[in-house]
């Protein structure tokens, strides 16, 4: 999928996992799952295909390049 991408967001697969442990903590230690807050990923992902990018006639902004986490 990366290869046809132009752009690519995501989150930290990683913090998703210790979000869902932190959520089972709780519940096994009594909290009522509906008592407890909707959490979002804080870390997010910016991949840029340039090669794809590049093929379309799109121009990326230097400043989009220098944010993202990842150009290929």
């Amino acid at each position: 999928m990366l290869a046809r991408a132009r752009f690519l967001r995501g989150s930290d697969q990683g913090e998703i996992f210790k979000l869902a442990a932190s959520y089972v903590a709780k519940v096994l230690k009594g909290a009522k799952p509906a008592d407890l807050p909707v959490e979002q990923p804080n870390r997010y992902f910016l991949v840029i295909n340039l090669k794809a990018a590049k093929a379309l006639g799109l121009t990326i902004p230097q400043s989009l390049l220098l944010r993202a986490d990842e150009v290929i």
